[in-house]
């Protein structure tokens, strides 16, 4: 899944009141800030998680208070920390991790011991008696620190994608609500652009910390809301949005502004300022971890923010709310849920936000980037891909473990169900290696657990929605009638049981040609199109040839060839002898029709604040102009 991830996770003490933002309310903030403190006994815990040779062993050192003891919750904290703590007391390694037909789940280090891991056969459903996640009838929208009923009085069923049947109901707003966030945003953004960075960076630091401590909770909710595994949930989703938290908290910490010498009585003094307040909407794919992405950046560098979730999955960001809710002042956080076409237009054509971020689907991108040019503001927008995964026929010669990571590379098209804008879709094979190279990656995704998505064993599990389910569907289909030859999967994988109604869809491979419409249309699913190539240029050639330019993957032996196709290659991203790895730190973004801009990375602060240069003369005499 992801070769190598380390991330810190904080055991702190947190000591917050969530407090209401008006004008001139700076010094109540920082008080608040300077409430939240972090303390760390030994060195920082650190989750590492390990391949080698197809066996997922997973290592992690965890805080003494993880170890063999409850999740006892902190002041202020959620109850659902309390259910966690009291059902699932041996917690924190999860696995397998790689796509193989693999039991063992891991073991836990700690010091000079080691402790076994435990998880639960199967994580009960949200508002079950043993699940670690209380579960409401229904949801209301998250304005001014408050839970707020839609002003049109309606709900929306949610529905849990393994089951196909409603768990919860959730605000379905109108362009009315959106009104009322961006009321509450804009009464608390003076104040919270005056906190200083430190006190920013504190309370990010915090959220974090709340992340962490609610780690179980929110991987479970994220997975029942949208259908993915909770080994994928536990190991990277949940800990990675921690991290972005931390990674910001202290990006922001180090900004420094610049001083231009005009001449020795003329400076120029740059400062970068926040923009006010900003509209994000999250996609339906990662909602916790692209919600992090956005929020964290934003309320880094001082803004406010109105977040529109994806009306397919409206929920696991609301369970983040009540855990994280009670941290920030009051109008900092706003997140209305509501269908895209009206509350998200309502958002994104708004004159009063100052910049809209957005990620989803390149039709519905272009229309955020004109609502923005309208009202002259600017834009993030990471859309969609199809991006290229090349093999050169080195990778083949030995039978090691790197050849066992080639493999798993080329199964990771299978990693979230296939719904990642990153998924490398399109497998660019070397003619000479086909047959024995495919052979093998046939084999490891005929070994993929399909099932229960609560079950830690499970490695793909079903599609978000129906509708992205008959879309996979279509797509299987228009690549028999294109004469793509089938080599594996193609069709829904029949389930027994409370699953029977869920959105499941067999890993799919096809060979073919590049100019097939499965290898150049985003299809969104685990669905896999692959095709040779002779040599290096014909690689480069196929590979971009595609109108996305988001991601791609390059794998061989030789270290010339692996920069030389990385820099050929049109996209904002390339995987060089991995994938799928999406730390804080490493910038991301698309070429071509994938999107303008970058997330991930410092260079987000600059998106989120516009330039002040305060331009001084300190020469007393006139200019004698007139």
């Amino acid at each position: 899944m992801i070769e190598a991830l380390r991330l810190g996770m904080a055991a702190g003490s947190l000591n917050a009141t969530r407090r209401g933002l008006g004008t001139g309310s700076r010094d109540e903030i920082e008080r608040l800030a300077t409430h939240v403190t972090v303390s760390h006994a030994g060195p920082r815990p650190a989750l590492a998680l390990s391949h080698a040779n197809g066996d997922a062993r997973t290592t992690a050192q965890t805080p003494d208070s993880q170890l063999g003891h409850n999740y006892g919750p902190r002041r202020g904290s959620h109850p659902d920390a309390r259910r966690a703590g009291a059902k699932h007391s041996e917690v924190t390694a999860t696995g397998p991790l790689t796509f193989a037909s693999r039991s063992t789940i891991g073991s836990v280090a700690k010091g000079d011991t080691m402790a076994t891991a435990t998880e639960p056969k199967v994580y009960a459903a949200p508002g079950e008696p043993d699940s670690p996640v209380t579960l409401q009838e229904r949801y209301d929208n998250f304005i001014g620190g408050e839970w707020i009923a839609p002003t049109t009085g309606e709900y929306r069923d949610n529905v849990a994608p393994s089951t196909g049947e409603r768990f919860c109901a959730v605000a379905h707003s109108g362009p009315e609500d959106i009104e009322l966030a961006l009321d509450a945003a804009h009464a608390a953004k003076d104040a919270w652009a005056r906190v200083s960075p430190e006190g920013r960076a504190k309370l990010l630091n915090a959220i974090a910390d709340r992340i962490d401590e609610h780690r179980e909770m929110l991987a479970v909710a994220e997975t029942y809301d949208n259908g993915k595994p909770v080994r994928e949930t536990l190991a990277a989703d949940i800990p990675l949005a921690a991290d972005h938290f931390r990674y910001f908290a202290g990006a922001v910490r180090a900004e420094e502004g610049r001083i231009s010498e005009i001449d020795d009585q003329t400076y120029a003094y740059h400062f970068q300022e926040p923009l006010g307040v900003v509209g994000q909407i999250i996609p339906w794919n990662f909602p916790l971890l692209m919600a992090a992405w956005k929020i964290a950046p934003a309320l880094a560098a001082g803004n406010c923010t109105v977040v529109k979730p994806a009306s397919a999955t409206p929920w696991s960001i609301l369970k983040l709310c009540e855990v994280i809710g009670d941290l920030l002042p009051g109008g900092v956080l706003n997140v209305v849920n509501g269908p895209g076409a009206q509350i998200g237009k309502a958002l994104a054509s708004n004159k009063r936000i100052a910049k809209i971020g957005f990620t989803g689907e390149t039709v519905t991108g272009r229309l955020i980037m004109q609502y923005a040019a309208e009202n002259l503001i600017p834009s993030t927008t990471e859309l969609g891909g199809k991006s290229p995964n090349i093999f050169f026929e080195d990778v083949m010669d030995a039978d090691d473990a790197f050849l066992d990571k080639a493999i798993e590379g080329l199964v990771l098209y299978a990693f979230n169900k296939g719904e990642v804008c990153t998924c490398p879709s399109r497998a660019l094979i070397q003619e000479s290696i086909y047959d024995r190279f495919m052979e093998r990656c046939l084999e490891r995704s005929a070994q993929i657990k399909q099932g229960d998505p609560l079950d830690p064993e499970t490695m793909i599990g079903p599609q978000a929605s129906i509708s992205q389910l008959e879309k996979i569907e279509s797509y299987a289909k228009l690549g028999r009638e294109e004469g793509a030859q089938l080599l594996i999967g193609g069709e829904r994988t029949p389930m027994d049981g409370r699953l029977a109604g869920g959105y499941y869809f067999e890993p799919t491979v096809f060979k073919g040609d590049n100019k097939m419409r499965i290898f150049q249309e985003e299809i969104f699913g685990p669905v896999l199109a692959a095709t040779t190539f002779g040599d290096e240029a014909e690689a480069l050639a196929i590979a971009n040839d595609t109108m996305y330019g988001l991601g791609a993957g390059v794998w061989t032996r030789d270290g010339s060839r692996a920069f030389r196709l990385g820099r050929g290659i049109q996209a904002g991203r390339v995987w060089t002898n991995c994938y799928h790895q999406y730390p804080a730190g490493a910038a991301f973004g698309g070429y071509k029709a994938s999107g303008v801009g970058r997330e991930n990375h410092r260079m987000m602060l600059e998106h989120y604040t516009q330039t002040k240069c305060l331009l001084v003369s300190y020469d007393p005499n006139p200019v004698g102009l007139f």
